[in-house]
């Protein structure tokens, strides 16, 4: 009975997190909207998501899977998993970095479905193996030394978070004002994900969120780009 009760707590506040996300959103845009009407010469559509758009167009079940399931998991593990982390969380960063090389070099040409149950495969492995190899004692003191610092590393993966989408809008890392404009709404992202992860205490609710984040978008661009 009382798991229900945390269930159904934990529920309402990834909804609740939701709104208030929804609502800072749209904040944003309504004060991006008077800053253009401001300085009509800030071009706030220099930039264009043109791979992500192209993706969405050509392929929705691959944008759909990349963008609601496999990104959320990525990088959530990345992003959050160090915010009062368990040694479960810790393992997961492990393997979000080793995703990471390995989308690196894992071959440009080959089929994204192949591609990525490899790189499950080979993560799958890695998780258990560091279970195995890392010594429980050595896990805890660093599970407690990373626990002391949750407030410093919830704002610094938000800005991170946000920094890192610049390569939504360009291929090589610049930064001017008008993408930080971009990005903002990424840093508010992240740091709602930050703080459902701190108050419902499990990565999947992170993860929830940003994949209801990311949903709305699919939802929102495909009928306008069919």
């Amino acid at each position: 009975m009382l798991y229900k009760r945390d269930l159904g707590f934990k529920i309402k506040n990834l909804f609740r997190n939701f709104g208030l996300m929804i609502a800072c959103y749209i904040l944003f845009f309504f004060l991006m909207g008077m800053l253009n009407a401001y300085f009509p010469e800030l071009d706030l559509k220099q930039y264009q998501q043109s791979d992500l758009l192209e993706t969405l167009t050509e392929n929705p079940l691959k944008f759909f899977f990349l963008a609601v399931i496999l990104a959320p998991v990525v990088e959530e593990s990345l992003f959050r998993s160090l915010l009062k982390p368990s040694e479960q969380n810790l393992k997961l960063f492990f393997c979000s970095i080793l995703y990471i090389v390995g989308l690196v070099l894992m071959p440009e040409n080959a089929h994204w479905t192949l591609k990525y149950l490899l790189l499950f495969l080979c993560i799958a492995f890695f998780y258990y193996a560091l279970g195995e190899l890392i010594p429980e004692k050595l896990m805890k003191k660093i599970n407690y030394w990373i626990y002391r610092r949750y407030l410093l590393i919830w704002i610094f993966s938000a800005v991170i978070f946000g920094f890192v989408h610049i390569f939504n809008y360009v291929e090589s890392f610049q930064i001017d004002l008008v993408l930080l404009i971009m990005i903002f709404p990424r840093i508010i992202a992240g740091f709602f994900f930050g703080k459902i992860k701190l108050e419902n205490r499990e990565m999947f609710w992170p993860i929830a969120l940003h994949s209801l984040n990311n949903l709305m978008v699919f939802l929102v661009m495909f009928p306008i780009l069919e």
